[in-house]
Protein backbone atom coordinates (compact mmCIF):
# COMPACT_ATOMS: atom_id res chain seq x y z
CA UNK A 1 0.00 0.00 0.00
CA UNK A 2 1.60 3.15 -1.00
CA UNK A 3 1.93 6.31 1.84
CA UNK A 4 3.29 9.69 -0.04
CA UNK A 5 4.06 12.06 2.37
CA UNK A 6 3.96 15.46 0.78
CA UNK A 7 5.55 18.36 2.85
CA UNK A 8 3.97 21.76 2.01
CA UNK A 9 3.20 25.06 2.91
CA UNK A 10 2.72 26.47 -1.07
CA UNK A 11 -0.02 26.90 -3.30
CA UNK A 12 1.91 23.88 -5.32
CA UNK A 13 1.40 21.17 -2.73
CA UNK A 14 -2.23 22.20 -1.55
CA UNK A 15 -2.79 21.28 -5.55
CA UNK A 16 -0.78 18.41 -5.66
CA UNK A 17 -3.01 16.94 -2.69
CA UNK A 18 -5.96 17.80 -4.42
CA UNK A 19 -4.47 15.52 -7.25
CA UNK A 20 -3.99 12.63 -5.16
CA UNK A 21 -7.18 12.70 -3.11
CA UNK A 22 -9.02 12.57 -6.55
CA UNK A 23 -6.71 9.75 -7.59
CA UNK A 24 -7.36 7.73 -3.91
CA UNK A 25 -3.69 7.74 -3.02
CA UNK A 26 -3.00 7.32 0.54
CA UNK A 27 -0.82 10.79 1.40
CA UNK A 28 -0.21 12.75 4.61
CA UNK A 29 0.21 17.16 3.86
CA UNK A 30 2.71 17.89 6.12
CA UNK A 31 3.38 21.63 7.29
CA UNK A 32 6.01 22.97 9.35
CA UNK A 33 3.47 25.05 11.53
CA UNK A 34 4.52 28.67 10.26
CA UNK A 35 1.48 30.01 9.19
CA UNK A 36 -1.60 30.18 11.40
CA UNK A 37 -4.41 30.23 9.03
CA UNK A 38 -3.85 26.39 6.76
CA UNK A 39 -6.54 25.92 4.17
CA UNK A 40 -8.67 22.77 4.22
CA UNK A 41 -6.98 20.09 2.84
CA UNK A 42 -8.72 16.73 1.16
CA UNK A 43 -6.09 14.72 2.81
CA UNK A 44 -4.93 14.14 6.18
CA UNK A 45 -2.71 16.74 7.70
CA UNK A 46 0.16 16.98 10.02
CA UNK A 47 1.67 20.10 11.83
CA UNK A 48 4.77 20.69 13.33
CA UNK A 49 8.32 19.91 12.69
CA UNK A 50 10.07 16.05 12.42
CA UNK A 51 12.79 16.96 14.48
CA UNK A 52 15.79 17.29 12.40
CA UNK A 53 17.12 14.52 9.79
CA UNK A 54 17.01 12.34 12.30
CA UNK A 55 13.53 12.58 13.38
CA UNK A 56 11.95 12.36 9.67
CA UNK A 57 13.74 9.64 9.02
CA UNK A 58 12.21 8.32 11.88
CA UNK A 59 9.06 9.23 10.82
CA UNK A 60 9.55 7.87 7.38
CA UNK A 61 10.02 4.23 9.06
CA UNK A 62 7.35 4.34 11.30
CA UNK A 63 4.47 5.99 8.76
CA UNK A 64 6.14 3.45 6.06
CA UNK A 65 6.14 6.24 3.57
CA UNK A 66 6.70 4.93 0.37
CA UNK A 67 7.32 8.49 -1.36
CA UNK A 68 7.99 11.32 -0.16
CA UNK A 69 6.98 14.28 -2.28
CA UNK A 70 8.99 18.10 -1.35
CA UNK A 71 6.58 20.89 -2.18
CA UNK A 72 8.34 23.32 0.54
CA UNK A 73 9.12 26.86 -0.58
CA UNK A 74 12.20 27.30 -2.07
CA UNK A 75 13.79 29.05 0.95
CA UNK A 76 13.08 26.35 3.01
CA UNK A 77 16.48 24.91 3.07
CA UNK A 78 16.71 23.24 6.19
CA UNK A 79 13.94 21.03 6.08
CA UNK A 80 14.53 20.25 1.97
CA UNK A 81 18.37 19.21 3.14
CA UNK A 82 16.97 17.19 5.64
CA UNK A 83 14.22 15.54 3.15
CA UNK A 84 17.35 14.59 0.85
CA UNK A 85 19.61 13.18 4.14
CA UNK A 86 16.36 11.39 5.13
CA UNK A 87 15.27 9.92 1.81
CA UNK A 88 19.03 8.62 1.62
CA UNK A 89 19.10 6.84 4.81
CA UNK A 90 15.80 4.76 4.15
CA UNK A 91 15.84 4.91 0.70
CA UNK A 92 12.65 6.27 0.12
CA UNK A 93 12.31 7.71 -3.24
CA UNK A 94 12.39 11.50 -3.01
CA UNK A 95 11.08 14.08 -5.78
CA UNK A 96 10.97 17.88 -5.52
CA UNK A 97 8.03 19.58 -6.71
CA UNK A 98 9.60 23.32 -7.35
CA UNK A 99 8.84 26.94 -9.00
CA UNK A 100 11.01 27.65 -11.96
CA UNK A 101 12.87 31.08 -10.30
CA UNK A 102 11.58 34.42 -11.81
CA UNK A 103 14.09 35.83 -14.40
CA UNK A 104 14.39 39.16 -15.24
CA UNK A 105 12.55 40.49 -18.03
CA UNK A 106 13.65 43.75 -20.50
CA UNK A 107 12.98 47.05 -18.49
CA UNK A 108 13.43 45.24 -14.59
CA UNK A 109 16.34 46.94 -12.92
CA UNK A 110 17.16 44.51 -10.61
CA UNK A 111 20.53 44.03 -8.60
CA UNK A 112 20.94 40.13 -7.41
CA UNK A 113 21.70 39.26 -3.71
CA UNK A 114 23.29 35.55 -2.91
CA UNK A 115 21.62 35.68 0.60
CA UNK A 116 19.92 37.59 2.86
CA UNK A 117 23.12 39.28 4.34
CA UNK A 118 24.48 40.53 1.28
CA UNK A 119 21.00 42.34 0.87
CA UNK A 120 20.88 43.44 4.38
CA UNK A 121 24.75 44.61 3.57
CA UNK A 122 23.48 46.39 0.30
CA UNK A 123 21.05 48.71 2.13
CA UNK A 124 23.71 50.61 4.09
CA UNK A 125 23.33 54.16 3.57
CA UNK A 126 20.50 57.02 3.30
CA UNK A 127 17.06 56.13 4.54
CA UNK A 128 14.80 54.35 1.88
CA UNK A 129 11.06 53.87 1.19
CA UNK A 130 11.53 49.59 0.73
CA UNK A 131 8.94 47.43 0.66
CA UNK A 132 10.23 44.21 1.98
CA UNK A 133 8.80 41.38 0.52
CA UNK A 134 10.49 38.38 2.37
CA UNK A 135 7.60 37.14 4.55
CA UNK A 136 8.70 37.20 8.53
CA UNK A 137 11.25 34.49 9.09
CA UNK A 138 14.21 36.86 7.94
CA UNK A 139 13.25 40.45 9.68
CA UNK A 140 15.52 40.19 12.33
CA UNK A 141 18.28 40.29 9.81
CA UNK A 142 17.07 43.77 8.58
CA UNK A 143 16.99 45.57 11.96
CA UNK A 144 20.82 46.04 11.51
CA UNK A 145 19.29 48.72 8.92
CA UNK A 146 16.78 50.28 11.24
CA UNK A 147 16.71 54.51 8.64
CA UNK A 148 14.79 53.24 6.55
CA UNK A 149 10.89 52.89 6.17
CA UNK A 150 9.58 49.46 5.35
CA UNK A 151 6.49 48.48 4.06
CA UNK A 152 5.68 44.92 5.12
CA UNK A 153 3.48 42.39 3.44
CA UNK A 154 2.71 39.16 5.88
CA UNK A 155 0.25 36.36 5.16
CA UNK A 156 -0.53 36.28 8.85
CA UNK A 157 -0.59 39.19 11.44
CA UNK A 158 2.75 39.16 13.40
CA UNK A 159 1.97 37.98 17.05
CA UNK A 160 5.27 40.53 18.08
CA UNK A 161 6.16 43.99 16.43
CA UNK A 162 8.17 43.55 13.92
CA UNK A 163 12.09 44.86 14.91
CA UNK A 164 12.16 47.53 12.66
CA UNK A 165 11.51 50.97 13.92
CA UNK A 166 9.79 52.34 10.98
CA UNK A 167 7.78 49.47 9.09
CA UNK A 168 3.87 49.13 8.09
CA UNK A 169 2.29 46.10 7.59
CA UNK A 170 0.11 44.91 5.31
CA UNK A 171 -1.29 41.27 6.15
CA UNK A 172 -2.61 39.55 2.61
CA UNK A 173 -2.28 36.62 1.00
CA UNK A 174 -1.88 36.39 -2.55
CA UNK A 175 -2.17 35.98 -5.08
CA UNK A 176 -1.96 39.52 -5.93
CA UNK A 177 -2.22 41.76 -9.26
CA UNK A 178 -0.28 44.16 -10.93
CA UNK A 179 -2.95 46.96 -10.61
CA UNK A 180 -2.85 46.06 -6.84
CA UNK A 181 0.55 46.02 -6.64
CA UNK A 182 1.38 49.22 -8.56
CA UNK A 183 -1.04 51.00 -6.36
CA UNK A 184 0.64 50.15 -3.56
CA UNK A 185 3.64 51.05 -4.18
CA UNK A 186 3.08 54.47 -5.05
CA UNK A 187 0.51 54.97 -2.14
CA UNK A 188 3.34 54.57 0.20
CA UNK A 189 6.18 55.70 -1.51
CA UNK A 190 8.25 52.81 -2.38
CA UNK A 191 11.68 53.50 -4.30
CA UNK A 192 12.96 49.78 -3.72
CA UNK A 193 12.05 46.45 -3.42
CA UNK A 194 13.93 43.72 -1.86
CA UNK A 195 12.91 40.03 -2.51
CA UNK A 196 13.26 36.67 -2.08
CA UNK A 197 13.36 34.60 -5.82
CA UNK A 198 10.80 32.42 -4.69
CA UNK A 199 9.48 31.97 -8.43
CA UNK A 200 5.39 30.97 -9.26
CA UNK A 201 2.71 33.32 -10.03
CA UNK A 202 0.99 34.19 -6.66
CA UNK A 203 3.67 36.82 -5.88
CA UNK A 204 4.87 37.75 -9.15
CA UNK A 205 3.10 41.07 -10.00
CA UNK A 206 5.42 43.42 -7.36
CA UNK A 207 7.94 42.81 -10.00
CA UNK A 208 5.55 43.34 -12.78
CA UNK A 209 4.78 46.79 -10.91
CA UNK A 210 8.37 47.50 -10.05
CA UNK A 211 9.19 47.64 -13.53
CA UNK A 212 6.08 49.81 -14.70
CA UNK A 213 7.40 52.14 -12.04
CA UNK A 214 10.97 51.70 -13.31
CA UNK A 215 11.74 50.49 -9.83
CA UNK A 216 14.70 48.52 -8.48
CA UNK A 217 14.50 45.20 -7.09
CA UNK A 218 17.07 43.28 -4.56
CA UNK A 219 16.87 40.18 -5.89
CA UNK A 220 18.07 37.62 -3.43
CA UNK A 221 18.92 33.86 -4.82
CA UNK A 222 18.11 30.72 -3.82
CA UNK A 223 19.78 28.49 -0.78
CA UNK A 224 22.08 26.08 -2.54
CA UNK A 225 21.03 22.58 -1.95
CA UNK A 226 22.66 19.24 -2.95
CA UNK A 227 21.83 17.62 -5.95
CA UNK A 228 18.05 15.96 -6.12
CA UNK A 229 15.36 14.96 -9.14
CA UNK A 230 13.40 18.14 -9.14
CA UNK A 231 9.83 18.80 -11.52
CA UNK A 232 7.82 22.07 -11.74
CA UNK A 233 4.16 20.90 -12.26
CA UNK A 234 1.80 18.56 -10.50
CA UNK A 235 1.45 16.66 -13.87
CA UNK A 236 5.57 15.77 -13.53
CA UNK A 237 4.80 14.84 -9.65
CA UNK A 238 1.62 12.21 -11.12
CA UNK A 239 3.69 10.92 -13.93
CA UNK A 240 6.39 10.23 -11.56
CA UNK A 241 3.95 8.17 -9.13
CA UNK A 242 2.69 6.27 -12.53
CA UNK A 243 6.06 5.51 -13.09
CA UNK A 244 6.47 3.70 -9.65
CA UNK A 245 2.99 1.34 -10.48
CA UNK A 246 1.04 3.20 -7.49
CA UNK A 247 -1.98 2.96 -10.20
CA UNK A 248 -2.09 6.89 -10.88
Amino acid sequence: MPHILVLGGTTEASLLAQRLAEARLPATLSYAGRVARLRSQPVPVRVGGFGGVAGLTDHLRRERVTHLVDATHPFAATMSGNAIAACAATGVPLLALTRPAWQPEQGDDWRHMPDIPAAVAALAGPPRRVMLAIGRMHLDAFAAQPQHSYLLRLVDPPEVAPPLPDCHVIVDRGPFTVAGDTALMRAHGIDLIVSKNAGGSGAEAKLAAARALGLPVMMIGRPPLPDRAEVHSVDEVLRWLHGADLGV
